[in-house]
């Protein structure tokens, strides 16, 4: 309980812990496996080599580099994600487990091979080099983008720890050795590799499955994103820094090495103090990382590289003057090396990752990693040839410090000539933003500090188009500036109600006179709702003018938009006055009682208030007539927690639409714990639709432990039922119903959807909602190789192990009975009983049917009952393609009505209120020809539709429809109840424009050939 409180204030949440307590071992183990690796070669290679032929080490690691990057390109092509992760581990693991393993020997030989080290070095580098890109990529590539801004702070403090406990550790082994200091490495490696595999398993392999076909542009390789970074100033001055801080960095680690090694002749004591420097360096990167997020709010990030070039600066000038006195020369270097060390390791990095966000996002990795090449292979043999001028040129250390000094201020001025024209960039973002495209506004506050910046952003509040205006005035906003305001508020008679939008969103009016309060006033009669809304929310704000604000607040609560009135509620209650607080309840008793759109509006400030005094007015609103009411009303139940009225929100749920559903389970999973008890006792027997929400409620809610016992259980006891269900189909062909039948087969893969939708929400709490996305979509892609590796991916224990491969073999069962022997009619008749008992209204209904005799022409039935008219409908082209459920909730709304002889259904001319599904009789169809003459067009029988295109669209209808010998009964459906359904279900709507275009050309047609 401690560590779950502790990792809540750090900011982890309860689908986070997971991952922590899986990966966060692997970055300390390999934190210290890394500081042990790294201590171990520099002091062997210092001692038994040499630190002096450094530069040469480093121009053959320069050279070796570009091999290294085409080795794991080839890599990368040849193996998929998870096994080119695996087999690089492995890789580094053997290449310092052979060095130790070679060291060891030679240590028990006595012997020593001198070129040895030099390899060891190269080899040595590689691991470490390429086990921090291997860390990271694994933690980036399993966490989302959210996830990973919570997570990866823990993951780098992890590893900084790992690294002061391995600086500890050479310390405390030095006197055994460098050898062993080394050898402890890959044996830390091998441990961490166990939690490792496991990650990938869980979490990288599910992901891997994924099948994205993006596009890609074939002109973009290297050789093309290279020459147009030589051709951009911007993106030539990034490099620029990538490649002359790390030049530095190898240069302050050669004065460091070599001032350490002249000053500790002895290995041991070499080793001893590089634990020292280490462990230090691993500390200083630790407090870092805990100032990270208060550094970046303060410099920016550009000016974070101009702050840490100027520490550069800083270091290599100090060095430069101690490095002339023995006493302090090793604390000198030692400072610098550990500063430029942490600097551009824990600090650089996500600036330079920031810059190329100003790029679209198809190209940035193109440019980042073409840039990054050149500038490590650069980088490396700037730093070698500054290394080389102490042995070449003869100069002296502090010599040395003086022109690294020299080129730090070089760096701080390229630092602050790329930070002004990441600025410009930024500001030619704001022109070519799209409105739906805004990645890049958290970048936008490096324009606070930068008046130049600012000036070009507020001349954007004039451009010529809107969405540039828009957004400018949002940038604006951010920064919270009264001086803005004037500029802003000259935006309130902007055309474009976005803009005034923003502009209100932007302009800060906590220190506003009374002028700008008249104002936001003069906006609150704006003819647009959304605008009102926003001023209303201001004025809500401008608590220096209360009883001014209280004037115009007030007028607006009987402004003609609800969701007006509903804000204007809301900024009475932040009044925080008895008066203020009068008016709110009053007009919250006056809309709850008015009920329609009104209520719906004001049962979300009711939520969002937390009004428990309005819990029972709101209560009665669960049985209002408009839609929209019930599902509000039931939100803000949720929200106010009335656990009582669960078994109430529960009984509507077999009948109940996707909406009510889905509003249903949200507001259970807002009652949280509370109503745990009372929906895990509807579980049992619980309809399909009723268990798959309380299912996922109850996921959401409950400890883990309990979703990995109780649910689970329930939900492995759902599947089993399964193939007792999916016999219902065939007993109803073996009695003669084939409709019956066909019915079942909807009614079956319904209840099998609702299933596995309640196993996948139990798999993404007990794993990954990343890694549960992949699966289903690997499951659903076309390609049988790729739904296999889903299916094998879950079988071997997503999540859980047994939910998980229950789930694996009902994927893969075969429901549908084609191989299964045909049932006799006493088989049947048991089946049949079985589904008569059954707790889902259909089955008994069904059941119940096939028992009566069948009329087929349905004269002698008066009124179709639901089934009847379920049955009908399927039938009819319009509806032909939808799920039970769907087919059910227009037989729900469907009324049936009788049309005498010669009684219009339609009017030319007129809008139609319904659209109408002949059951009986015939209708005729006329219209006005081109000549003027009234024609028929046609006759519908039963199964045919008519009206549906002016319902749909509120349009004239351009023929008039008639009963014609007779009566006609038909089912109507009214556009309101239509329209909702469409918007739910999109199938519905499709299948009626469908039905309704071919409808549309066989008009045209007749008419074509009348007029002919």
């Amino acid at each position: 309980m401690n560590m779950a409180h502790a990792l809540g204030r750090l900011g982890v949440r309860t689908e986070d812990r997971r991952k922590v307590k899986l990966m966060t071992p692997i970055f300390l183990v390999c934190g210290i496996a890394e500081a042990l690796t790294y201590n171990g070669f520099i002091t062997l290679f210092s001692q038994r080599f040499g630190s002096e032929y450094l530069p040469y080490i480093y121009a053959g690691e320069a050279l070796i580099l570009p091999l290294e990057a085409w080795f794991m390109s080839w890599l990368a092509m040849k193996l998929s994600k998870p096994e080119l992760m695996k087999t690089m581990y492995a890789v580094m693991t053997a290449i310092v487990l052979a060095d130790a393993a070679v060291l060891a020997a030679l240590r028990i030989a006595g012997a020593d091979l001198h070129w040895f080290y030099p390899v060891l070095f190269l080899t040595s580098s590689f691991v470490v080099r390429q086990q921090t890109v291997l860390l990271w990529s694994l933690a980036v590539d399993v966490c989302p983008t959210q996830q990973a801004k919570r997570l990866m702070p823990l993951f780098v403090s992890g590893a900084t720890l790992g690294g002061m406990a391995g600086g500890l550790l050479t310390q405390a082994l030095s006197p055994l050795g460098a050898e062993l200091v080394y050898g402890l490495g890959p044996v830390l490696l091998i441990a961490a590799s166990f939690n490792y595999r496991k990650a990938i398993a869980q979490y990288l392999v599910p992901l891997a499955l994924r099948a994205e076909s993006a596009e890609t542009d074939e002109t973009a390789n290297s050789f093309h994103y290279m020459k147009r970074t030589f051709r951009s100033p911007f993106l030539l001055g990034v490099m620029g820094l990538m490649t002359l801080m790390p030049a530095l960095y190898y240069l302050a680690e050669f004065l460091f090495l070599n001032t350490a090694h002249g000053f500790y002749q002895d290995e041991q004591q070499f080793a001893r103090m590089f634990g020292v420097v280490s462990t230090l360096l691993f500390f200083l990167a630790f407090l870092v990382q805990l100032a990270s997020g208060k550094l970046v709010a303060w410099f920016g990030a550009s000016g974070m590289l101009v702050a840490i070039a100027a520490a550069y600066a800083a270091a290599f000038g100090i060095s430069a003057v101690l490095l002339g006195s023995q006493a302090a020369a090793v604390a000198a270097a030692a400072g610098a090396y550990m500063l430029t060390n942490v600097l551009i390791f824990y600090s650089a990095e996500p600036s330079f990752q920031l810059y190329y966000k100003t790029l679209p996002i198809t190209q940035r990795d193109g440019y980042r990693y073409a840039a990054q090449g050149l500038a490590s292979f650069f980088g490396i043999l700037l730093g070698a040839g500054l290394q080389s001028l102490h042995k070449a040129a003869g100069l002296g250390y502090p010599l040395l410090a003086a022109i690294g000094a020299g080129a730090a201020v070089l760096l701080t001025a390229l630092a602050w000539t790329v930070r002004r024209l990441y600025m410009r960039e930024l500001v030619r973002g704001v022109q070519t933003l799209g409105l739906e495209d805004r990645e890049l506004m958290d970048s936008y506050r490096e324009f606070f500090g930068n008046a130049k910046a600012m000036g070009s952003v507020v001349a954007l509040l004039r451009h010529e188009h809107e969405g540039v205006r828009e957004i400018a005035a949002d940038i604006v906003g951010r920064t919270q500036d009264e001086r803005y305001a004037p500029e802003l508020l000259r935006l309130l008679d902007d055309a474009g109600p976005g803009v005034r939008a923003a502009a209100l969103r932007a302009v800060n009016l906590a220190g506003a006179d009374l002028q700008a309060l008249v104002r936001i006033g003069a906006v609150l009669e704006d003819e647009e709702p959304a605008v009102r809304a926003e001023g209303v929310r201001r004025m809500a704000q401008m608590k220096q003018w209360p009883a001014q604000a209280f004037f115009f607040l007030r007028m607006k609560l009987l402004d003609p938009h609800p969701a007006v009135v509903a804000e204007a509620v809301k900024a009475m209650y932040a009044l925080e006055s008895e008066s203020s607080y009068e008016a709110c309840f009053e007009a919250i008793e006056r809309l709850l009682a008015q009920g329609g759109e009104p209520a719906a509006h004001v049962c979300g400030v009711v939520a969002e208030l937390r009004l428990q005094r309005f819990a029972e007015q709101v209560e009665r609103l669960l049985g209002d007539a408009h839609p929209a009411v019930r599902l509000a009303a039931t939100a803000c139940l949720g929200k106010l927690g009335a656990t009582h009225l669960i078994p109430q929100l529960l009984e509507r749920l077999p009948a109940g639409d996707q909406e009510l559903l889905s509003v249903t389970e949200r507001a259970l999973t807002d009652m949280d714990a509370a109503g745990a008890q009372a929906l895990v006792a509807a579980l049992p027997g619980a309809h399909a639709q009723t268990w798959r929400v309380a299912m996922g409620a109850l996921a959401a809610v409950l400890p883990e432990d309990e979703v990995r016992g109780l649910l689970t259980d329930e939900a492995i006891l759902r599947m089993g039922e399964l193939d007792e269900v999916a016999a219902y189909p065939a007993a109803f062909r073996a009695v003669g119903r084939e409709d019956l039948a066909a019915l079942a087969s909807l009614r079956f893969s319904g209840q099998l959807q609702r299933v596995q939708e309640a196993v996948w929400s139990l798999l993404v709490r007990l794993t990954d909602e990343q890694v549960v996305s992949s699966i289903r979509r690997a499951l659903d892609d076309p390609d049988d190789e790729t739904r296999n590796n889903g299916l094998e991916v879950l079988a071997e224990g997503a999540g859980d192990r047994r939910l998980a491969q229950r789930l694996a073999a009902v994927l893969q069962a075969d429901y549908d009975g084609a191989d299964r022997p045909q049932m006799t009619a006493e088989q049947a008749g048991a089946v049949l009983a079985h589904a008569s008992r059954s707790t889902d209204d259909w089955w008994p209904e069904m059941a119940a049917e096939a028992g009566r005799e069948r009329d087929v022409h349905m004269e002698a039935q008066g009124m179709l009952s639901r089934l009847n008219k379920v049955i009908y409908l399927k039938n009819v082209p319009f509806f032909a393609d939808l799920t039970l459920e769907e087919l059910g909730l227009i037989a729900g709304i469907s009324a049936e009505r009788t049309f005498e002889d010669g009684e219009a259904l339609l009017v030319r001319g007129e809008t139609s209120e319904a659209l109408y599904v002949i059951v009986d009789g015939n209708v005729e169809l006329t219209s006005i020809t081109a000549a003027g003459l009234e024609a028929t067009l046609g006759v519908l029988g039963a199964g045919e539709v008519c009206g549906a295109t002016s319902a749909l669209d509120e349009s004239a209808s351009t023929v008039s429809a008639h009963a014609l010998l007779g009566d006609v009964r038909a089912l109507g459906l009214q556009r309101e109840a239509l329209t909702r359904l469409i918007r739910l279900y999109p199938d519905i709507g499709l299948g009626l424009l469908r039905a309704s275009l071919a409808r549309v050309r066989l008009l045209e047609q007749m008419m074509m050939r009348i007029d002919s």
